[in-house]
């Protein structure tokens, strides 16, 4: 496996000479990329000496004839490494700025990434900082948390870098799922649809729309080719292969019938609206008391099952009470092959959280819970339990 090994400049460099010998001990050809900053920390000759390779700092360094340093790294990697990552470099990277050989080889490669902060606690919990972290996530990038204790600086917080070791277990897994899931292709349905009222006004719910999100990320970490079909969103759209947006849910429907047919698998992660105005208004509506009355929507799951052959159906549940019950007669009703269910009653998770708990149900009475964790880490285990349909088969 070829590895590069961004370093940029932070006390934690002395981390990464670690990082670069465990995985030549593993057997890992590693490419290192040194910022310049990166350099006054740790020596180019450090980390030669561990590689037993050519350590690049600068942007045509080390050109042999045709090659482009940056370019050439980038199409040799299986995954690319920045650790640590400074403030300052995953500004670059969620802005897309390429001024160095690090954030260059960063915009070329198609490898998976794995991010690794490391900052002073206040740099870290700047806002600026979680909105550029939460943008390289959106894009697939894995973030490995940093961890709590004492920094540099004498401050005491969360902006350690993750240990050498935590980030080869996270470099081993990647690899592992990096083409678990080649040749694969999805329809994932994210965020929640809208109803028009009148030409103000709008039914919805209170989806975000970051479960659906986060799967697909999972998806496209594995390999997938993923179609996603996104209603109303409040978190940023993952880089799928192919985006539709929608806003009702018959525009969703249309969207799930037309695309449908290209896909092995269906994610029905969207919180659908099960009712729309019986009457659109094209004017705001006034008056003291207004009635509104509502009719039923198409039921989407439903209508996927009946036409979708030998491809794997997966739906979501979110209920407020009877959650078990209530899954387990949607699963057969709508013929799909697994359902997600979780209670978005419950304080902390579902709706609008950046946490997730669920129970996952299979014909033949499988089911398994996952209690509250993120929604990448649920996400993870949604995609495990969706993978294992296949070997079911």
């Amino acid at each position: 496996m070829n590895i590069l090994l961004g370093v940029s400049g932070g006390i934690a460099c002395y981390k990464s000479c670690g990082l670069a010998s465990s995985l030549v001990k593993e057997g890992c050809d590693v490419n290192v990329v040194l910022t310049k900053n990166a350099a006054e920390f740790v020596t180019p000759l450090t980390f030669q000496a561990l590689t037993h390779r050519h350590v690049y700092c600068e942007m045509f360094d080390g050109v042999a004839d045709r090659e482009i340093a940056h370019i050439n790294l980038a199409k040799q990697a299986d995954v690319f490494v920045v650790a640590p990552a400074t403030a300052n470099v995953i500004a670059k990277l969620a802005c897309g700025i390429a001024d160095d050989l690090l954030t260059s080889a960063a915009l070329a490669v198609t490898c998976p990434v794995i991010i690794c902060p490391a900052m002073n606690v206040n740099m870290y919990q700047n806002a600026a900082t979680q909105e550029n972290i939460a943008k390289l996530a959106a894009r697939g990038m894995h973030i490995l948390s940093p961890g709590v204790g004492s920094l540099a600086c004498g401050d005491v917080g969360k902006g350690r870098m993750a240990e050498p070791e935590e980030i080869l277990a996270a470099i081993k897994q990647v690899l592992s799922q990096s083409s678990s899931l080649a040749g694969k292709s999805f329809l994932v349905t994210a965020g929640g649809t809208m109803e028009n009222i009148d030409g103000v006004r709008y039914i919805t719910n209170r989806s975000s729309g970051k479960m659906g999100c986060a799967i697909v990320r999972e998806l496209k970490r594995r390999g997938a080719k993923v179609t996603l079909i996104a209603a109303n969103m409040k978190v940023p759209v993952p880089n799928a292969d192919k985006v539709i947006r929608v806003v009702s849910t018959r525009d969703m429907l249309e969207a799930c019938m037309s695309e449908y047919t290209d896909c092995d698998c269906i994610i029905k992660a969207a919180a659908v609206g099960d009712y729309s105005p019986a009457e659109e208004y094209t004017n705001k509506i006034k008056g003291d008391e207004i009635t509104l009355h509502l009719k039923k929507n198409p039921d989407i799951a439903a209508a996927l099952g009946k036409v979708k052959g030998d491809r794997k159906l997966v739906i979501f549940c979110a209920e407020t009470q009877d959650l078990l019950a209530s899954a387990a007669r949607k699963l057969k009703a709508k013929g799909a092959d697994m359902v997600v269910a979780n209670d978005v009653s419950k304080p902390g998770i579902g709706f609008d959280s950046d946490k997730n708990a669920v129970t996952v149900m299979k014909n033949g009475g499988y089911k398994a819970e996952y209690s509250a964790a993120s929604k990448d880490e649920i996400a993870k285990e949604v995609v495990d339990e969706i993978q294992g349909l296949w070997s079911q088969a």
